[in-house]
């Protein structure tokens, strides 16, 4: 297995990893190798590669919107690699990029600053891995690289790439222009410009019915609310639009982690509790009236998920 190396960013570094099944092997081998590196990494754990490559995503925009004493970077891993870069991709100021070799990795960081790095779990031995991840970790943006020649870039591409930092952050963000409607999502626009009422039964949560039979609204729960254990008389349909939260299914016993993008039918009848841990918008559609009925008190709720959440963490 390849020796430890000493990072050469500026800043104190933090690494967010994610993958599916297929990558998840090969992230763990991998987050392990940059624990000992004293680096700090917050393991997101095993997710669909669409939507653990979306979260790692999500967060590493966030972390770039503003300036931080440490810098934020992604780690990323699914059966190819390439799944999980896409949906990483999809957020702001991400470059997430696919390197099967050492010298993708160098390309990336030389030449598109990458700060999300994705591999292949399914190809991409634990050595091969840990020489490409100490590759992209020790090469400063516009370092010779195999599309250089190996060589300094001349001062026309420098320019280029300096340019290029303020630029690419652009490319994906809000343009502001409300008629642009392909660059706006339909859901979403459903409820624009529309107050939400609150749910008084849960406090942090609110509602807007967007049509009737069958029935769909916008919910949103700000952070840290809590749903009680409750159950309807129809089943219902949900996606995650922002947020992150969890649902306890108590009838059938399961957990299901859920972030943006996720979608979770719960039957009619099932008891279920939701823990939200940021503020969280999601598009939910039943048939028939609006009906809920509690099967625990507020407070009993949040012991329940208290215990269990300090019994995982153990």
């Amino acid at each position: 297995m390849a020796e430890n190396n000493t990072t050469t960013t500026a800043r104190p570094l933090k690494v967010i990893a994610g993958a599916d099944a297929f990558g998840c092997p090969l992230k763990d081998t991998l987050v392990s190798y940059l624990r000992s590196l004293n680096i700090d990494v917050e393991d997101l754990g095993t997710s669909s590669y669409y939507s653990i490559g979306a979260e790692v995503g999500r967060r590493v925009s966030s972390s770039s919107a503003t300036p931080a004493p440490t810098e934020t970077r992604g780690l990323v891993s699914c059966g190819t690699g390439a799944g999980v870069a896409m949906f990483a991709n999809k957020y702001p100021s991400v470059f997430a990029a696919l390197c099967l070799t050492p010298d993708d990795a160098l390309n990336s960081r030389s030449i598109n600053n990458s700060n999300v790095l994705a591999v292949a779990g399914l190809s991409t031995s634990p050595d091969s891995a840990i020489e490409i991840v100490n590759t992209w970790l020790n090469t400063p943006f516009k370092s010779p690289c195999p599309a250089s020649g190996s060589k300094p870039w001349p001062d026309d591409i420098q320019s280029f790439l300096d340019s290029s930092l303020t630029e690419m952050p652009k490319i994906g963000s809000q343009s502001g222009n409300d008629s642009d409607s392909s660059a706006t999502c339909a859901i979403c626009c459903l409820v624009k410009n529309r107050e939400l009422n609150p749910i008084d039964l849960i406090p942090g949560g609110s509602m807007k019915i967007l049509r009737e039979s069958p029935t769909s609204a916008i919910v949103r729960f700000k952070a840290g609310s809590v749903e009680p254990a409750h159950h309807h008389t129809f089943g219902h349909d949900l996606v995650v639009l922002e947020g992150r939260k969890s649902v306890w299914n108590l009838t059938k016993r399961e957990r299901y982690d859920l972030v943006v993008g996720d979608y979770l039918f719960t039957p009619a009848g099932d008891v279920h509790r939701v823990k939200y841990y940021e503020d969280t918008e999601f598009f939910i559609k039943w048939d028939g009236k609006w009906d809920l009925f509690f099967d625990e008190e507020l407070e009993a709720a949040k012991t329940a998920i208290e215990k269990e959440l300090e019994n995982v963490s153990a």
